[in-house]
C-alpha cells in the first residue's frame, strides 16, 4: 500500500512539530508565503472552510532513532505537501520566526478584530487600534489565553464603552479563534516503501504551485531528518556569504553567493566522489546500490563521511584559499562568471588536492587556477555536467592518498589534452565569432587581459584595476566598437546587431575615448587617437598586442578584420594561460573596493582630484569646462589626478583655471564644471561629496 488516510487536529500537528516527530524541511524551498496568504488561511479556517489536505511521508527512521551527533529524536514524518500552511500555523501559534528565501528571519504577525471576525496583517495603524488584537499568537502562549482576552477588553474599554453583552460576544469570538487548534486536517501518509521518484511524481501531480522537486531537495530533507545540525551549518554558511562582515572572517566573496544545494554538490563530491545526486541519496539512506537493502548502521556511517567532508567544504581557510585560484586565473568577480558549476567542481577538486593528497597551497593554486580557466573557457560543466564531473573524479581513482605529485600530474595532463593546439587555433577563434556579452570565450580573453595586467586601449589605466567587482561606476572602462556602430550601419549598410556587436569588434577603452571616437571610420580616428595618446613606440606595440589589433587593422575591410582579430585574441589568451603554469607568475590585484593609494584626508581643503578618482566620483579623462566666464576653456583629468589643458599639465584645478583667466589667484574648484549623472556640476560639489563619504561612511544594510 503506497498510502493511508488519517486526520489530525492543528494542535496535534503543531505539537508533533514541536517534539520533532514531524519535520518541516525546506523540501519546497524556505517560507515564501506573503503575510496576506497567512491571514487568508486563518480567515478560511475561522469560517469553517476547507483548506486542503496534507501529504506526509514516513521516514526511514526507526522509532526512538536519534539524529547523528545529537540526542534529538529523528522525525517520523516529513511534510511533502502543505509546508507553507503548516509553517504558517506553527509560526503564528508558537510565535516563532520563519526563514525567508534570502535566509533572513522574521515574525508573522496577524491581527484579529473580534467584533466582525476580520483578520489583517499587523501594521502600525492596526497596532494602535484597540478594536484589534494586534498579534493573535498570544492566544496560544502557555497559560496566557485568559490574560490575553482580559488585556484586549481592558484596552478596548479605555477607548469606548463596552457593555456586558458586547463583552460576551467579543469573548466568544476570541474563544472561537483559540479553538482553531482543534481544526481537523485530512492527512495522506505515504509509506516509507515509496521511493523519492514516486514522491516527486505524486507531489507534482497534486501541487498547484508548479514546484518541482530535485535530488538535492531530497538529500537536504534527509539531512533535516538525520543530521539537522549539518543542514543548519550549511544554510548559515550560505546566508553569511551574501553580506560582507566587518572585523571577522566570513564566506562572503565577489564570485558566487552559493545556495545550499550547490555546496551540497561539493560536499558529496568530496565525500563519495560522486556528482549524480540520485546515487548519493540512495547511499545516504543506507541502501546498497545493488541490492537496495537498507541498514541503519550503514546510514550512520555514510552520514559520518558526509559530516567530515562538509567540515572541509565550510572551512573558511579552504574557501578563501580556493577563491584566490580564481583571481590567479584572471577572474575578478561574478560579472566574469558564466558557469557557477565551474566554480563548484573546481572547489571540489581543490579540496581533493588539499585534503586527500596534501598538495602544498602554492602548487595547488597553480594547478587549480589552470583547471578553472580551462573548465570555464570550454564550458566543461554545462549540459550533462554530472556525468562529466564523475569522469573527472574517476581520473583520481588510482592515485594513492598523499601523492601530491600524481594528483597535479593527472589534472595537468587532462588540461593539456583539452587545450590542444587545435583548441587555441581553431576552436577558440570560432567560439569568439559571437556577440554574446557573457560568452565563455570572451570572459577567457578578458581574464587574459587581467593576467597580462593590460592597460585599457591607449590608456595607462590597468584593466584589472577598473574591473573592481566592488565598484559599479557607470563610467569607467567599457567595451567599445572598433568599427563604430553608426559607421557600420550608415557606411557599410550592416543592420544586424549580431554582426555589429561581434566580440572581435570590441575593445576595452575608457569611457571618454568611446565618446570621442563616436561614429568615425577606423581609418579616420585611429591614427589621430594613437597620436594623441603620446605612447612610446614600445608601449604602443604592447597595446596593440594585448588588444589583439592586426597590423594596419584600421585599413582592413570589416570581415577580414574580424577574422584576423579573433585569431590574435585567441593567441593573447593562450599566452596568458601559459603564464598560469609559471611559478614566477604572482598576480597583484588591488583589494576590491579599496584604492591602491593611502586613505584620503578628511578636510575639504586637503582633498585633490586623485582622491575623487579613488572614490569614482570622477573618472580619468573626465572633461572639465568653463560655464561661467565665457572662455570656452576645456581640460581633461589625467590618471595622476592632474589637469591637462592645451597640452600642458597643471597640478591642480586652481592652477589650470588661473592660467585660463591669466590671474594669480582664483578658485579652480568653482571654475571647472564636469559631467555627472545629474548633469554638469562644479568640482567643488564633488569635493564636498568626497568629504561626506569619508567622514560619514554609510552603514551597510
Amino acid at each position: 500500500m503506497l498510502f493511508s488516510d488519517a486526520s489530525y487536529t492543528v494542535g496535534n500537528i503543531v505539537e508533533a512539530i514541536e517534539r520533532g516527530d514531524i519535520a518541516l524541511p525546506d523540501i519546497q524551498r524556505p517560507f515564501v508565503w506573503q503575510a496576506t496568504k497567512v491571514r487568508s488561511l486563518f480567515d478560511s479556517m475561522y469560517k469553517g472552510f476547507p483548506v486542503g489536505f496534507l501529504l506526509f511521508w514516513k521516514t526511514d527512521a526507526d522509532p526512538g532513532a536519534r539524529q547523528i551527533g545529537t540526542g534529538k529524536a529523528a522525525p517520523q514524518y516529513l511534510i511533502v505537501d502543505g509546508q507553507q500552511r503548516l509553517t504558517s500555523l506553527y509560526a503564528v501559534m508558537k510565535g516563532v520566526e520563519v526563514l525567508r528565501e534570502d535566509y533572513s528571519t522574521n515574525r508573522i504577525r496577524i491581527a484579529f478584530r473580534p467584533e466582525d471576525g476580520t483578520f489583517a496583517v499587523t501594521d502600525a495603524a492596526i497596532e494602535k487600534d484597540p478594536e484589534f488584537l494586534p498579534d493573535i499568537s498570544v492566544l496560544w502562549a502557555p497559560g496566557n489565553f485568559r490574560q490575553a482576552i482580559r488585556g484586549f477588553l481592558a484596552r478596548l474599554a479605555g477607548k469606548r464603552e463596552v457593555d456586558q453583552e458586547e463583552r460576551d460576544l467579543l469573548d466568544d469570538a476570541l474563544h472561537r479563534l483559540h479553538d482553531l487548534s482543534g481544526y481537523l486536517f485530512k492527512i495522506v501518509e505515504l509509506s516509507r516503501a515509496v521511493n523519492e521518484e514516486q514522491v516527486a511524481e505524486i507531489f507534482v501531480r497534486i501541487n498547484s504551485e508548479g514546484v518541482t522537486l530535485n535530488q538535492a531537495d531530497f538529500i537536504l530533507t534527509l539531512m533535516s531528518v538525520f543530521w539537522e545540525k549539518g543542514r543548519r551549518e550549511l544554510e548559515d554558511f550560505c546566508r553569511a556569504a551574501k553580506t560582507p562582515a566587518h572585523g571577522t572572517a566570513c564566506p562572503f566573496n565577489w564570485y558566487i553567493q552559493p545556495q545550499p544545494p550547490q555546496l551540497l554538490r561539493v560536499t558529496v563530491a568530496l565525500a563519495f566522489r560522486r556528482a549524480v545526486l540520485k546515487n548519493v541519496y540512495t547511499v545516504l539512506r543506507g541502501r546498497d546500490l545493488e541490492s537496495g537493502s537498507a541498514s541503519p548502521q550503514s546510514r550512520e556511517t555514510q552520514f559520518e563521511t558526509l559530516e567530515a567532508a562538509q567540515a572541509h567544504v565550510l572551512n573558511l581557510t579552504h574557501w578563501h584559499e580556493f577563491l584566490l585560484c580564481l583571481e590567479r586565473a584572471g577572474f575578478r568577480g561574478s560579472k566574469m562568471i558564466s558557469s557557477e558549476n565551474a566554480i563548484l567542481f573546481s572547489y571540489a577538486l581543490w579540496l581533493f588536492g588539499r585534503v586527500h593528497y596534501g598538495v602544498p597551497i602554492p602548487q595547488l593554486r597553480e594547478v587549480i587556477g589552470r583547471w578553472f580557466f580551462m573548465t570555464h573557457a570550454t564550458s566543461r560543466y554545462s549540459g550533462p555536467f554530472e556525468s562529466q564531473a564523475e569522469r573527472d573524479f574517476a581520473l583520481l581513482g588510482g592515485i594513492a592518498p598523499g601523492d601530491a605529485h600524481a594528483f597535479c600530474d593527472a589534472l595537468n595532463h587532462l588540461i593539456d589534452d583539452t587545450l590542444t593546439n587545435d583548441f587555441w587555433t581553431i576552436t577558440l577563434p570560432n567560439n569568439l565569432a559571437t556577440s554574446a556579452a557573457k560568452s565563455p570565450a570572451l570572459m577567457a580573453y578578458i581574464a587574459a587581459l587581467n593576467i597580462h595586467d593590460a592597460p585599457a586601449l591607449l590608456s595607462r589605466v590597468r584593466v584589472r584595476t577598473r574591473l573592481d567587482p566592488a565598484v559599479t561606476a557607470k563610467r569607467g572602462i567599457e567595451r567599445h566598437h572598433l568599427f563604430p556602430r553608426k559607421y557600420l550601419r550608415g557606411t557599410l549598410g550592416l543592420t544586424e546587431a549580431s554582426k555589429i556587436n561581434q566580440i572581435a569588434n570590441m575593445a576595452l577603452v575608457e569611457w571618454y575615448d568611446n565618446i570621442a571616437i563616436s561614429d568615425r571610420a577606423p581609418s579616420h580616428y585611429w591614427p589621430a587617437e594613437a597620436s594623441e595618446a603620446r605612447l612610446p613606440p614600445a608601449e604602443l606595440a604592447q597595446h596593440t598586442y594585448v588588444h589583439a589589433l592586426p597590423d594596419d587593422w584600421h585599413e582592413m575591410d570589416y570581415p577580414t578584420f574580424l577574422s584576423a582579430r579573433r585569431r590574435l585574441m585567441a593567441q593573447v589568451t593562450r599566452d596568458a594561460f601559459n603564464l598560469l603554469g609559471q611559478h614566477s607568475y604572482q598576480p597583484d590585484y588591488p583589494v576590491p573596493g579599496k584604492p591602491d593609494s593611502a586613505p584620503a584626508p578628511a578636510g575639504v581643503s586637503e582633498a585633490g582630484l586623485s582622491h575623487l578618482l579613488q572614490l569614482a566620483l570622477l573618472d580619468v579623462g573626465a572633461e572639465l569646462v568653463d560655464l561661467q566666464h565665457g572662455t570656452d576653456a576645456s581640460a581633461v583629468v589625467t590618471a595622476e589626478g592632474k589637469v591637462e589643458l592645451e597640452g600642458q599639465i597643471f597640478d591642480t584645478p586652481t592652477s589650470a583655471a588661473c592660467a585660463v583667466l591669466d590671474v594669480k589667484q582664483c578658485d579652480g574648484w568653482a571654475f571647472w564644471y564636469t559631467g555627472t549623472d545629474e548633469g554638469l556640476k562644479p568640482l567643488a560639489d564633488l569635493r564636498e561629496e568626497f568629504v561626506r563619504r569619508i567622514t560619514q561612511p554609510e552603514t551597510p544594510a
